[in-house]
């Protein structure tokens, strides 16, 4: 009895122990550099605004202003050029690191996409700092993975991990965070990332909320002008309607966004970064028109907030009335995004997202409201078209709908948020859409040459005591990418083809058929999981 407890203890300590305090560490980094990334975020995208009506009162600047944004434009694009794991918002780079598909130097990245993504927010670029936050926590769990020389698949769980604490720093929402993980990252529930995420978000948060005060800074992240009044079955009809229209700006953010990404390629001045002026003066004529253009969005998703009146106010472009200057910000918006994406500009677009939709929902507002819609229903038109906006381009249901009662901080809009959020999936689902952050990662892979080279290769280990995989079903392990286990042979010889509820135990025999350039690397990988072979000339088949 004793030797069996110790067995279990040993097993705990290894496995389990150890891989806790590696969240808590991960937390802890991605927590203070992602705290200090934001604070630093906000502030200049307060003095990019500051700097912007300045110029609008003093027009003998503006020359100055587009030379500066011409000379960014240069140094951001080579940057981007010399480390390519910082373009655009970074979100599909550190997916695909989390599922052992790319590898990179996380102190290059983590200093480049810091540095990077902070100049365009100061420069007036239509940025958030959410994307960047995500990798920026993802380059924290692979610094502590690599710095303690953990293997690749504890480097991969606390890239998740960072990723996950990465998000929630830059939203304070502790579940989106988690459920991103698990739905973006790996897309794919088990329990080990689930707890190094949910260990690394919790860390995070606390170092957060220690940090923001200490500067003066609110610890919350909100928007808090959203009522919701009681959401009657005669609303339904304005609340699909409005989710409809918000779902058809999404497909069209979509496909926009890839024609841009083709139209960029072709052009070839100065080595290909002459194509970031194109975002950086638009963004500098943009941001002359309103200061609504700058920076990530959330001031003007605040500004669609009611209280539940649905009476938007506090917002005039150039003199003009509401719904015109509503539509005038829409569209900014829309093309600034899409160009930034499309162009590959490093900066987040989770809040340019949901300000998109915010802007629809506004629009629609005012129209329906003109129609006959009672004004109560507007502040729900809002999350509705933000939901169905962000669902019908990123085509994450679960992340869109907690993301939503998260940042309103209200659950009363679960029905309505649930509607756009469906009609919004259904919208991709017609229009033969993928996840915009997967069809990047695609092109990413594809444009860096990362399956170059690759072979099949088939690996034969054993499963030994005490070890990683020793009493675990296979789908609860992180596998290699691009592999799967296809035998498994007990102790008495009976081979089976495993499904993810087969149970591995000591003595195990296990086939594994998967893609890479060394096959090295891979039996490394496995050894990892099963356990290395005590007899030094024993090596897989």
């Amino acid at each position: 009895m004793k030797k069996l407890k110790n067995k279990y203890l040993k097993s705990f300590l290894d496995n389990g122990l150890n891989l806790v305090l590696l969240s808590v560490l991960t937390g802890l980094f991605a927590g203070v550099v992602v705290t200090f990334y934001n604070m630093l975020a906000h502030w200049g995208e307060e003095g990019s605004r500051n700097l912007y009506s300045l110029v609008f009162e003093h027009p003998a600047y503006i020359p100055l202003l587009f030379l500066g944004l011409a000379a960014g434009a240069f140094v951001i694009g080579t940057l981007v050029k010399a480390v390519p794991m910082i373009r655009g918002s970074g979100i599909p780079q550190i997916e695909g690191a989390a599922r052992g598909v790319i590898r990179f130097k996380w102190y290059v990245t983590m200093c480049s996409m810091f540095a990077a993504s902070l100049a365009c927010i100061c420069l007036g670029l239509s940025a958030g700092a959410e994307g960047p936050s995500l990798q920026l926590g993802g380059c924290a769990g692979d610094a502590t993975s690599a710095i303690l020389r953990r293997g690749r698949m504890v480097r991969r769980l606390q890239i998740a991990g960072g990723a996950s604490a990465g998000l929630a720093v830059a939203f304070n929402a502790p579940i989106t965070g988690m459920v991103f993980a698990l739905e973006e990252a790996f897309r794919s529930f088990s329990p080990q990332v689930f707890i190094c995420s949910a260990i690394s978000v919790v860390t995070a948060l606390f170092t957060r909320n220690a940090i923001r005060p200490a500067f003066g800074e609110d610890v919350t992240y909100a928007f808090t002008g959203f009522r919701f009044n009681e959401f009657g079955l005669a609303s339904c009809g304005w609340a699909a309607l409005a989710a409809v229209v918000a779902a058809m700006v999404g497909v069209a953010f979509y496909f926009a966004v890839f024609a841009v990404k083709k139209l960029f390629k072709r052009i070839r001045f100065f080595g290909g970064t002459g194509k970031y002026l194109i975002p950086f003066l638009a963004a500098g004529a943009f941001g002359l028109i309103t200061p609504f253009a700058m920076g990530g969005g959330g001031q003007f998703i605040n500004k669609m907030g009611t209280g539940g009146t649905g009476i938007i106010g506090g917002i005039s472009v150039l003199g003009a009335g509401l719904l015109i200057s509503l539509a005038i910000i829409l569209a900014i918006k829309f093309v600034a995004s899409v160009l930034a994406m499309g162009c590959g500009v490093p900066c987040g677009v989770f809040i340019p997202m949901l300000a998109i939709g915010a802007g629809v929902g506004g629009v629609l507002s005012v129209l329906f409201q003109k129609a006959g819609m009672p004004a109560q229903y507007g502040d729900y038109l809002v999350i509705i078209c933000m939901a169905a906006f962000f669902t019908s381009v990123v085509k994450a249901p679960i992340t869109g709908v907690v993301m939503v009662f998260e940042l309103t901080g209200q659950f009363t809009n679960f029905l309505p948020a649930l509607l756009g959020i469906a009609i919004g999936y259904l919208a991709g689902i017609v229009f033969r859409t993928e996840p915009i952050y997967e069809k990047c990662l695609d092109m990413y892979i594809a444009e860096e040459g990362l399956y170059e080279g690759v072979n099949k290769e088939r690996v034969t280990v054993v499963v030994q005591k005490d070890s990683f995989a020793d009493g675990k079903t296979i789908r609860s392990i992180i596998w290699p990418s691009d592999g799967l286990v296809v035998e498994k042979i007990s102790d008495d010889g009976t081979h089976t083809v495993p499904d993810g509820l087969t149970m591995l135990r000591r003595g195990d025999t296990i086939v594994f058929e998967g893609e890479t350039r060394s096959r090295e690397a891979l039996i490394k990988y496995l050894y990892d999981i099963v356990g290395k072979p005590a007899e030094e000339g024993e090596a897989p088949l």
